[in-house]
């Protein structure tokens, strides 16, 4: 039986999608064509085993907005300094990002769908850069891999699988010696071992302080990534100075 246009693989999409990506890494919209080009059933799934959950049915049933809290910027900074929102809140604003930026790099054109799997997919978007501080990673290239990596292993969707391996290829390339490849498997193997997230009330865990949010999800913090930075960081620097365009890695 033929599989619907919002099921299908598209591999020319994707590889399309790819090298337009590893000429600009910092086109976002070319990672979310990546990511929808490979998403094939792993979203039907996910959601599947979403709505097994108590939490996850209650806030099918409520159509919770993540976005809109993370929005709360003035909300977000009141809350404690250890705290998970408030933490996102200095993450966002030191990389001069907002959650609503990351819903415009993904509006790419999809066939119709229902309800809850619009609800389903935003939410998982919105989680990203909640990912990089549970995870522990920078939006540096490196860090940006490792949360893909993670992603992965959270979720099975290959687009972050390809991205995340192509990446750290080219992280490797610029620093020998280092262990790069061995930073992203560990993240991997970081999103293996923790608690599903994407069922998480992220909502809750906002106020809840950073440590507290990553042993209750089981996350463990990274060894590789930490040792790799200040190399990357040098990079970068050195990048910057001779660049328009910096972190051409």
């Amino acid at each position: 039986m033929p599989q619907s246009a919002s099921t299908r693989l598209h591999p020319v999409a994707a590889l399309r999608a790819m090298r337009h990506l590893i000429r600009d890494r910092e086109d976002t919209r070319q990672a979310f064509l990546l990511i929808e080009a490979l998403r094939g059933k792993t979203t039907l799934r996910q959601l599947a085993r979403f709505r097994q959950s108590e939490t996850g049915r209650a806030m099918l049933a409520e159509r919770r907005s993540l976005l809109a809290r993370l929005s709360d910027r003035a909300g977000l900074a009141a809350l404690p300094p250890s705290s998970l929102g408030r933490a996102y809140y200095e993450f966002m604003a030191a990389e001069d990002l907002s959650a609503a930026g990351l819903v415009e790099a993904s509006k790419i054109q999809r066939p119709p769908s229902v309800d809850e799997i619009t609800w389903f997919r935003e939410r998982n978007r919105e989680m990203h850069d909640l990912l990089h501080i549970t995870a522990g990673y920078g939006r540096d290239p490196l860090g940006e891999a490792c949360v893909l990596a993670f992603s992965y292993a959270q979720t099975g969707l290959k687009g972050f699988a390809v991205i995340a391996t192509v990446a750290g290829f080219r992280i490797a390339r610029r620093l020998r010696g280092q262990h790069v490849m061995r930073a992203v498997f560990e993240a991997y193997r970081q999103g293996r071992r923790a608690d599903w997230l994407i069922g998480a009330d992220w909502e809750s865990l906002l106020s809840q302080p950073v440590d507290v949010v990553r042993a209750q999800l089981r996350v463990s913090p990274p060894i590789y990534y930490p040792r790799i930075l200040p190399d990357l960081r040098r990079i970068i620097a050195a990048a910057s100075a001779q660049s328009a365009h910096p972190a051409a890695l």
